[in-house]
């Protein structure tokens, strides 16, 4: 729901700590001049606008639920100084879904009508994006297979609530983990703090972020609580990996 959460009170959503203002997640990865976005995010054009993002490239979906796709419609304008279409990767029943929620986008729309020019684009296996290998990662986001994707030694999983042995293998070597993280409590859709902590120790990546945070985390006060290698990530967070 994004923080401040609407008409919460709490000590959180009440907070002048810039770092306690969360929109909903989206992921920019550039690999050699390559803008690969992971989701269109409910809040995606005001991402865009902070962070002056020029081109995308490709989307790539985790799943097809509101705060992950509700931006769409704000790749036109990538679709006009780009004079091109997008490719949108993602598993069989996310694009559906999508295909579903924006019918006006595979319609005819009426003459001097705006819409999203996007490619629909299913995938199971490792792909290439403009010579950007990218893996995806299946995870169960409650009874729903969703995605989470590793592009190099990144690997990034949002909204999960259990990771198959086949996808653990897929994390091997992974040096920097994204990992979406609800709450402190136990959530029958989503990871919860001590899950997030089991799941690192047997990754073991050098570098972890926690995203999709919920109101529960006050961003100061739990990375004091969490071990020196896990952080919260926040709004406009700016990473760099070297690849071997």
């Amino acid at each position: 729901m994004g923080v401040p959460t609407i008409a919460c009170p709490c000590s959180v959503c009440t907070s002048e700590n810039p770092m306690n203002k969360r929109t909903r997640p989206s992921l920019l990865v550039t690999v050699d001049g390559k803008n690969l976005l992971i989701d269109t995010a409910t809040d995606f054009r005001q991402q865009a606008i902070r962070e002056n993002v020029k081109k995308i490239d490709a989307v790539l979906y985790t799943h097809s639920h509101a705060d992950h796709i509700l931006g769409l419609d704000d790749l036109r304008p990538f679709n006009y100084f780009q004079h091109s279409h997008i490719p949108c990767y993602g598993n069989e029943s996310t694009l559906r879904y999508i295909c579903e929620m924006f019918r006006y986008v595979f319609t005819n729309p009426q003459p001097g009508g705006s819409i999203p020019r996007i490619e629909p684009r299913i995938i199971q296996d490792r792909f290439e994006v403009q010579g950007v290998s990218v893996q995806p990662l299946p995870v169960l986001h409650g009874k729903i297979q969703v995605n989470g994707y590793r592009i190099g030694r990144l690997s990034y999983i949002t909204d999960c609530s259990e990771i198959p042995e086949e996808t653990f293998r897929l994390l091997g070597g992974t040096s920097m983990l994204i990992l979406g993280v609800l709450r402190y409590e136990a959530h029958p859709t989503h990871l919860n703090v001590e899950k997030a902590l089991r799941i690192i120790e047997r990754v073991q990546p050098d570098q972890t972020f926690f995203t999709h945070l919920s109101h529960d985390f006050d961003h100061d006060v739990t990375n004091r609580e969490l071990p020196e290698s896990v952080r919260l990530a926040y709004d406009g967070l700016s990473l760099e990996m070297e690849e071997p």
